[in-house]
């Protein structure tokens, strides 16, 4: 065998979606609702600010992340009573000046600081997972324009996950949306 045989070529890199740049808010507002009437659904947006609309345009669902704060706040409150409780009125009763051993208003303090404390976490941890983060990576970082996405550049995505994803045709209605420096990118 010789080795120009031996020597195939490597595969092509996997797709992650074509991202194209928009000029403004407006635009890229705008190419978002372009891409959803025409039945994308996994596509993503990196602004340098919170854009209205462009959530309700992407048909991104709403938080969990209240869902979960809700159940951090239940669990520390209810863990600072059942502590409280079980300390003076079960593991070591102590009556002190005919005072009843479950005093609610005593066990207050601790109770709303555990509900507080619990909830906080919940709300960072909770934010973290469902944003996937810390993310050291992804394929967007690869645009050769990326550096303007935290100043003044808008960028849109279409995945190839989308279940109407074709490369030749997402670029063309990126470039149909108005956008600009269109780039096929590698995951």
């Amino acid at each position: 065998m010789s080795r120009s045989e031996s020597a195939k070529p490597a595969p092509p890199a996997p797709v992650y979606g074509v991202m194209a740049e928009f000029d403004t808010p407006a635009g890229i507002l705008e190419a978002a609702e372009f891409l959803r009437d025409r039945g994308y659904t996994r596509c993503d947006a990196f602004t340098p600010f919170p854009v209205h609309g462009l959530d309700s345009a992407l048909e991104i669902p709403g938080s969990k992340v209240p869902w979960i704060i809700l159940g951090g706040a239940a669990i520390g409150g209810s863990a600072g009573l059942l502590m409280q409780w079980w300390m003076s009125a079960v593991d070591y009763p102590l009556r002190i000046a005919g005072k009843p051993f479950f005093s609610f208003p005593a066990f207050v303090p601790v109770t709303f600081e555990l509900t507080v404390l619990l909830s906080a976490f919940s709300a960072v941890l909770g934010m973290l997972v469902l944003n996937g983060l810390p993310r050291l990576y992804h394929p967007a970082f690869k645009h050769p324009r990326w550096h303007r996405a935290t100043d003044d550049g808008f960028f849109l995505v279409i995945e190839s996950r989308d279940p109407k994803f074709r490369v030749d045709s997402a670029r063309r209605f990126l470039e149909e949306a108005g956008g600009k420096h269109v780039e096929v990118l590698e995951d």
